[in-house]
């Protein structure tokens, strides 16, 4: 799977320290569950986006990533890409600014090479509406087309022929604090 961090919109400051003046944002990304290979290797990893020094509470990134996933990521109902957002600070090292999860049902089966662009609401960290939304492109590659059918005729969904917007609701799948630790 191909993830294109885009951008974040309308970010807010948590802090007023006398070194926090400025937001240093970036993102990190993991799949939840962890993708493991057939000798029990995790395959997937936590992926950062570079700090954006320049654009403060709009932040712009493009930063890509290829994510390895499986049929098995993509069939699991409760999978999903989780989200962090974090500002990095002079002093206190990185600040967690908030957190979306990306259900795998929002990604569905779109065709291969489509890509669909989709938007979140931050979450503060215990979960509640935080300040600011993500934008990312995500595609699928690596799927052929009658596979992505296939596991689409199994869960009795169609599989989607355009692009629809999507509202990112939380998902409690895991507790975010059990998560981060």
């Amino acid at each position: 799977m191909e993830i294109t961090v885009i951008s974040a919109q309308g970010l807010k400051n948590k802090s007023s320290g006398p070194f926090s003046h400025r937001l240093r944002p970036f993102i990190t990304i993991t799949t939840y569950p962890s993708i493991t290979s057939c000798n029990g290797d995790k395959k997937g990893g936590i992926y950062s986006t570079r700090i954006d020094d320049q654009g403060g509470m709009n932040p712009t990134w493009g930063d890509k990533f290829f994510v390895p996933i499986d049929t098995a990521f993509l069939a699991n109902r409760y999978s999903c890409i989780y989200l962090e957002l974090y500002t990095k600070r002079l002093v206190m090292g990185r600040v967690l600014l908030g957190w979306c999860q990306i259900p795998v049902t929002d990604i569905g089966f779109p065709p291969e090479g489509s890509v669909m662009h989709l938007s979140y609401r931050i979450r503060a960290r215990d979960g509640t509406r935080g300040q600011g939304i993500v934008n990312l492109a995500i595609k699928l590659t690596g799927f052929p087309l009658a596979g992505s059918q296939m596991l689409s005729d199994s869960n009795h969904q169609k599989a989607p022929q355009t692009s629809h917007t999507v509202i990112g609701i939380p998902v409690t799948v895991f507790s975010h604090w059990n998560f981060c630790q």
